[in-house]
């Protein structure tokens, strides 16, 4: 017997409810119908459907081989699909996350590039620091700077971001240098708002510790906290595609460089609830092509 045909027929009765009702829907005789759900039936041994004159229900072995069904069948549609679409160019509209600053700097030029080379694709750009829900916005893709991704997101890893506790020689000629992150409790720590500012980590003596920090200042905003940084402000963390800029032209200076901050990873995350488009697919491989793993913003003073 068809097996996979066989079940897609039980699905659609199951759904419908009526053989003669799925029987007409294909234009063929109910008792193709019938006769190709009882070889499924044989084939496995047991009832999926209790038949009746009224009505038909599922037994309990058909509701639990429903779900089954339709998991198995749509892997089979996503996978031909697949196949299908990777013959094809990418087409139609993607709706893009990215975080404001990175964004602007690093990726808008290379989605534009994108859109370039692929005169079917439409984006949409939706710059933002906050954290989204992909499903409830519509997103097809959102890109993410973390350290920690959560245990149900789909994600895909493209490229990676250093850490760098930086303040201004101003700053430290009138506040002292820290030699130790335990020295950062005496001073005015600059907080990134989306992140724990209650404490700063680090490697040090030999594991990844948290060291407490505060400070008079808070933002959702990097550059707005180097830009305190470099007025005297403070001591900041900051990713080094923000602060490099400024360590290049030494506006602030790197310190605590003999502890080192986790790095963050830089994520495309998915919707979790629905095959990955062609177009999709194509542009996280355009991502982590042109990002790599060793991206220029990862350098000393970059």
């Amino acid at each position: 017997m068809d097996q996979i045909e066989g079940m897609r027929l039980f699905v659609r009765v199951a759904e419908l409810g009526s053989f003669a009702g799925v029987a007409q829907q294909m234009g063929v005789a109910r008792s193709v119908v019938t006769r190709k759900v009882a070889a499924l039936e044989a084939h496995l041994g047991v009832k999926l459907i209790a038949r009746s004159t009224r009505r038909l229900s599922l037994t309990s072995a058909g509701a639990g081989y429903l779900e089954k069904c339709r998991e198995i069948l749509q892997l089979l549609e996503a996978a031909e699909t697949e196949i299908a679409e990777d013959r094809q160019v990418p087409r139609g509209s993607i709706r893009v996350g990215l975080p404001l600053i990175f964004g602007v700097r690093y990726l808008a030029p290379l989605l534009l590039e994108f859109c370039d080379r692929h005169p079917g694709v439409e984006l949409d750009m939706d710059f933002s620091d906050r954290r989204i829900n992909l499903i409830e916005e519509g997103v097809d893709l959102s890109i993410r700077i973390t350290d920690q991704l959560g245990p149900r997101e789909v994600a895909r890893r493209l490229s990676s971001s250093r850490m760098v506790v930086v303040a201004a020689p101003d700053y430290l000629a009138r506040h002292g240098e820290p030699k130790h992150p335990a020295d950062l409790a005496a001073h005015e720590c600059l907080s990134y708002t989306f992140s724990d500012n209650a404490a700063w980590q680090f490697m040090a003596d030999g594991q990844l510790r948290g060291f407490p920090v505060h400070g008079r200042l808070q933002a959702n905003n990097g550059e707005v906290l180097l830009g305190a940084a470099v007025r005297g402000l403070g001591i900041v963390r900051e990713p080094i595609f923000i602060a490099g800029p400024a360590l290049a032209a030494g506006t602030v200076r790197e310190i605590l460089v003999d502890y080192p901050v986790p790095e963050l990873g830089v994520y495309a995350v998915f919707p979790g609830n629905r095959h990955l488009p062609h177009r999709v697919r194509a542009l996280a491989d355009f991502l982590a092509e042109r990002l790599g793993r060793n991206p220029p913003w990862n350098g000393r003073g970059a």
